[in-house]
């Protein structure tokens, strides 16, 4: 990792993005333009990511499969919404065992069309239903301007696919989706969201209705970080998804799809980062505590280590996932901020003099310099670690969402939603017009990120065009 110190996030936020992906060693760029390698750091905080989420879809039911990369071109052109909002992210391969194939094969972009393919197969009856099926795998899109984890060629993700006999169930699926992507952000990520429903003009390609989770990054533009799609009968009709209902009348059934990927590290990295580095939250973080050993003897030095392990080894036993840092050749001070680049949460120092006192420093990154350092007693350091890391993650979620609410403002006239959109979220009432919409897109550079699911009682007039409004819209400038 390179000494050189991170633009601060004041001077260059974009910059400053980019530099901490490559020095905390999360991801590389890749020969392939716009792709890029997720180093063994990266990958692990993607590892937890996957645990916490695959978890909470197993415990309303979904089970895991894998579908093919390669789809024929002719499956994407039967969804006709759907190939128009992909056509031109689509990789398309054309030679095959050095001859030209009889019909062109996209790498999927999403997997709808192969997945409609295989329930038009699956599914016969009403006691068929509902299919409840996601994967884990990586996408194509082919991405004009790219940014590590946040907007890649290939990227990883997971995308649910359900069918259901009725609109009301695959409503209920939808929204039930988006509220585990609520949770997951919330008290794993410490990502305070805002759940809601996206605009028309904003919706995926084929789907009825699309809600999604919008966060607030640290330079007050929106990351849109999760989505789940009621996709109608669409599908269903497309791939001709039948089943015979308890009258043994032949219907389509109603599917939906939902997605979360790779980007959300991206999320993680620019709500809680600061100008040292990463900061992770705790429930996320690989490595939740490093412990740097401090000795300047040999003698010194075999003590320390001994003790540095019996810690170590304690912390393991009661389900913290800790290291000891024992490179030889770097400075404590070295380490120290190597680590802190890396956002672990929690570092435990121990040299002779702690050894003596029976005791150690604990140092908690979210806290800088010596207001997050304490002298804790080894005896009963385990709990003691452990009530910090819960400490840790709450304060990390507590900041975000100060942070958050301190920049968004209730926008009633137009020039204040410009005023609120140049470095944060504007809520507005908005009269649901397409023409209003893109206007503000248009003037502000500010999109809909979503109607929130929270709308406070009462109607109002729109921020635009001063027609009446029943909902409230949030609008800001989105990655």
């Amino acid at each position: 990792m390179s000494d050189q110190k991170l633009p601060t996030r004041a001077e260059d936020f974009s910059e400053w993005y980019n530099q901490l992906v490559l020095k905390a060693e999360l991801a590389d760029y890749a020969p392939v333009r716009g792709c890029m390698i997720v180093r063994p750091y990266g990958w692990a905080l993607w590892e937890n990511i996957q645990a916490a989420l695959d978890k909470r879809f197993k415990a309303t039911g979904h089970v895991n499969a894998a579908f093919p990369l390669l789809i024929p071109r002719s499956f994407i052109d039967k969804e006709k919404s759907h190939v128009e909002g992909f056509s031109p992210e689509l990789a398309v391969v054309t030679i095959g065992g050095g001859e030209k194939l009889e019909e062109p094969l996209v790498i999927r972009p999403t997997s709808e069309t192969i997945i409609g393919h295989a329930y038009a197969k699956w599914i016969q009856s009403y006691r068929d239903l509902p299919v409840l099926i996601n994967q884990w795998n990586s996408v194509v899109r082919w991405e004009m301007r790219t940014k590590l984890f946040l907007r890649t060629t290939e990227f990883y993700w997971q995308e649910g696919h359900t069918a259901h006999a009725t609109l009301e169930e695959a409503e209920a699926e939808t929204r039930q989706m988006l509220d585990v992507y609520t949770d997951f952000a919330v008290n794993e990520a410490a990502i305070p969201v805002i759940p809601g429903r996206k605009s028309a003009s904003e919706r995926f390609a084929g789907a009825d209705q699309t809600y999604s989770i919008e966060a607030m990054m640290g330079d007050g533009k929106a990351l849109q970080s999760g989505t789940s799609h009621n996709l109608g009968q669409n599908f269903a009709k497309a791939f001709q998804i039948r089943y015979l209902d308890p009258q043994g009348v032949l219907q389509h059934c109603w599917t939906t799809s939902w997605g979360l990927s790779t980007r959300f590290i991206g999320a993680i990295i620019m709500v809680h980062g600061d100008d040292q580095g990463l900061i992770l939250p705790p429930r996320l973080a690989p490595t939740q505590v490093i412990i740097v050993p401090i000795f300047k003897t040999d003698e010194e030095k075999a003590q320390v280590i001994a003790a540095a392990r019996r810690i170590r080894d304690a912390l393991i036993s009661v389900g913290i996932r800790v290291r000891t840092d024992e490179r030889e050749g770097s400075s404590p001070g070295f380490k120290f901020n190597d680590w802190e680049m890396r956002g672990v949460p929690l570092r435990i120092e121990i040299g002779p003099k702690d050894i003596a006192k029976g005791s150690v420093v604990l140092a908690r990154r979210d806290k800088p310099g010596k207001e997050g350092k304490s002298f804790v007693l080894q005896e009963g350091l385990a709990l003691a670690v452990a009530a910090a890391l819960v400490e840790i993650q709450q304060a990390l979620l507590e900041r975000a969402r100060a942070f958050r609410d301190s920049k968004t403002k209730d926008a009633r006239t137009y020039d204040e939603l410009k005023a609120a959109a140049e470095n944060g979220f504007a809520s507005a009432f908005w009269c649901g017009s397409a023409e209003c919409e893109a206007k503000i897109k248009e003037e502000t550079k500010a999109t809909m990120r979503c109607i929130p699911t929270e709308q406070a009682p009462g109607k109002g007039v729109c921020v635009l065009c001063g027609q009446p409004a029943t909902e409230r819209g949030i609008f800001a400038r989105a990655y």
